[in-house]
């Protein structure tokens, strides 16, 4: 665990950490002089933690929450640290993208974590890797394979370290932009014509045939995973200046 405290400085910092479980990685957060904020969905874990850090807890060096991290708010944080449960990967990712932070170093499957760095423009990329990749920037710190684990999982994990940026293109408007993205690759097989018109419903009619008249047709005739950045926020923004 020392490995995920190290990738980013937590020292007087106050970190989030989601699915503490056990407490192995809070220990290490709080000997690294980390402020942590840990929410655990298991009141039978948020019992043994209790129990384990009664003295960090009436310090004040660690509050404990019970709820769930993919819906209930958060605590203010600067840095997220997590060994994330798999389960909640996607949901707690995009909730990320829309949160103030300095850093998260995350554990996920090593299969999710490839998908957020695929390249875009490329058949592997998708609507978490676009959304990911337009608001943040994503290192690949270390992979762990299943026997550092006990009991071992049937699959790799991967740390990743995520820091925000702005965008490279600029996005007038990021709901628009986050329902663009999702509404093409909901039918990523097909072009961006046809996932346009099939968007009608989400997008506005009018707006989607503003677009089909507008947008150059070397970026209607592709496929959504064969657009860049600046493509997608080309069409984001011609929506959202359309509806203004």
């Amino acid at each position: 665990m020392d490995r995920i405290v190290d990738a980013w400085p937590v020292e007087g910092r106050r970190v989030l950490e989601i699915g503490p479980g056990q407490g192995v990685l809070t220990f290490a957060l709080l000997e690294a002089g980390a402020l942590v904020d840990a929410i655990e969905y298991d009141p039978r874990l948020v019992q043994v933690l209790s129990t384990r850090f009664s003295r960090e807890i009436s310090e004040e060096r660690l509050t404990l929450h019970l709820g769930d991290a993919a819906r209930e708010p958060w605590p203010p944080f600067q840095v997220m640290v997590s060994n994330l449960p798999y389960s909640i990967s996607s949901p707690v990712v995009f909730r990320l993208l829309e949160t103030r932070y300095e850093a998260a170093v995350l554990m996920f499957q090593r299969e999710f974590a490839e998908r957020m760095r695929a390249f875009i423009g490329t058949p592997d990329c998708g609507r978490l890797s676009v959304m990911v990749q337009t608001f943040a920037r994503v290192e690949a710190c270390f992979v762990l394979s299943p026997s550092s684990f006990s009991p071992p999982p049937e699959v790799e994990s991967m740390v990743v370290r995520i820091t925000p940026r702005d965008p490279l293109f600029p996005v007038e408007d990021r709901e628009v932009y986050g329902r663009v993205v999702r509404a093409l690759f909901l039918q990523r097989r097909k072009t961006v014509r046809n996932g346009l018109k099939a968007a009608s419903g989400l997008l506005g009619a009018s707006a989607v045939h503003h677009l089909l008249l507008s947008l150059p047709e070397e970026v209607l005739a592709s496929r959504p995973e064969a657009l860049y950045l600046e493509d997608f926020a080309t069409i984001a923004n011609s929506i959202a200046r359309f509806r203004g």
